[in-house]
């Protein structure tokens, strides 16, 4: 209830004021319909966030990947769908095509919603049939004293989400003001549009796979460290650390040696905006850094750090957007080397925050130069496939495909050979069991 009239609120503040926002904050008076078409998603987000929370905390992380997998599934299908009546009824009509899409989003979270809580129903029946089995007896607790002790949780948490958003909102509002100093308006919007639309996209894309880390860290390291389990938490933080760092070093670094190749691929008619993606791509692996160390932190009970590490990059980053987005030398580049600058602050901060809290064994090696390694072969033999099938034997963007493959397989393979996981850190990941007895039938782990 409490989140449902917070969610409630968001959402009529957005749909009443879309016109402000977009006219005079933004400065796009075409986005004020796409506003409106998204603001129901603000109460199904938030009361969803309560019940994935809910999973989450009793270890059913399966039903929060169920959900958000669907959303996705749903999200793709129904902007598509709409997106495509739209056309059959306004013809090419941009402004009303964006609302479409982000009515899909909207779409998407309700049915999103309503699986969570069929799931819920069930899960709470089941639930209430053990808690009679085991006898428990709970003392009764006033409302508010429940609503005092989750907004003490939550509102530390939130300003970190709340800074992670308002880093996209400082590129929307500094953008096209700082471009249309020497750029017409009509050039500034399509720069923001390759910022927001492209680049933002692609490069916050590895955040989806390492949310699912960052996340399970919270109430995973709570439950050590109730139980006075310090080694166990400093082995699950390490772990996802390193986990993290496999992640977010070749989506990095494949972003920058295909940016090209791989816009070509996904924007074909709109194809610029390289520069700009290989500049951004340097964000990534500081940003999912910042989200396992974040995470970390909040298991920790260090529920303020994250949010004041992101005040301080959003500052920062709003400084720099201010000074390096008005030079015409720089322009749109300079939102992306804010975001650099932005998180890797965020990271540093915190982790050194969480290395102060946890001593943790971050061996430079296992943790640096080995991934570092395992990249780098991965990139040099991935583009010299691409290079070697573009425009020979097959078309560029069938190359892109098959090097990106090629680029996933030769990646696994070269952590593999580099040993960067211990046998006892690859029984921790998915199939870890099958893929240890495998390793230990070829000879290279024994």
């Amino acid at each position: 209830m409490t989140f449902g009239v917070i969610g409630l609120i968001g959402t009529l503040i957005l749909f009443f004021g879309a016109g402000y926002i977009s006219n005079v904050i933004l400065q796009i008076p075409e986005s004020e319909l796409t506003l409106v078409a998204l603001s129901p998603a603000i109460f199904f987000v938030t009361v969803a966030s309560v019940m994935r929370g809910y999973f989450n905390g009793r270890d059913k992380i399966s039903a929060t990947a169920k959900a958000q997998t669907l959303e996705q599934i749903f999200k793709t299908i129904l902007t598509i769908a709409v997106v495509e009546i739209v056309v059959l009824i306004y013809g090419q009509n941009v402004t009303i095509m964006a609302a479409g899409a982000n009515l899909a989003t909207t779409l998407s979270v309700i049915l999103s919603f309503g699986y969570l809580g069929l799931y819920y129903k069930l899960y709470k029946k089941n639930q209430g049939e053990n808690l009679k089995i085991q006898k428990v007896d709970y003392k009764p607790e006033k409302a508010i004293e429940v609503v005092k002790k989750i907004l003490f949780v939550s509102i530390p948490i939130t300003l970190s989400a709340i800074m992670s958003t308002l880093n996209k909102n400082i590129d929307s509002i500094t953008v096209v003001r700082g471009l249309k100093k020497f750029l017409s308006e009509g050039e500034a919007k399509l720069q923001y549009g390759i910022l927001s639309g492209k680049v933002d996209t692609l490069t916050t894309l590895p955040l989806s796979f390492n949310i699912a880390f960052a996340t399970a860290l919270v109430p995973a390291i709570s439950a050590a460290m109730a139980k006075k389990e310090y080694e166990s938490a400093e082995k699950r933080i390490s772990f996802s650390l390193l986990v993290t760092m496999i992640i977010g070093l070749p989506c990095t670094f494949g972003m920058i040696i295909f940016a090209q190749p791989i816009i070509n691929l996904i924007f074909p008619n709109a194809t610029a905006g390289a520069l700009l993606l290989q500049i951004s791509a340097l964000t990534i692996v500081f940003s999912v850094l910042a989200q396992t160390t974040n995470g970390a932190l909040q298991g920790l009970g260090k529920i303020m750090i994250p949010a004041i590490s992101s005040f301080v990059g959003l500052v920062v980053k709003l400084i720099l957007n201010i000074i390096l987005i008005s030079i015409p030398e720089i322009g749109v580049n300079g939102a992306a080397i804010g975001s650099i600058v932005n998180n890797v602050l965020v990271f540093l901060i915190s982790y050194y925050i969480l290395n102060k809290t946890i001593k943790l064994n971050i061996k430079p090696m296992k943790f640096i130069v080995k991934p570092l390694l395992a990249t780098f072969i991965m990139c040099v033999c991935s583009y010299w496939i691409y290079l070697f099938l573009a425009g020979t034997i097959v078309t560029e963007k069938i190359a892109t495909i098959i090097a990106l493959v090629f680029a996933v397989v030769i990646y696994f393979i070269s952590i593999i050979v580099l040993k960067i996981f211990t046998k006892e850190e690859l029984h921790m990941i998915p199939y870890g069991n099958k893929l240890c007895k495998i390793l230990e039938t070829t000879g290279i782990y024994r």
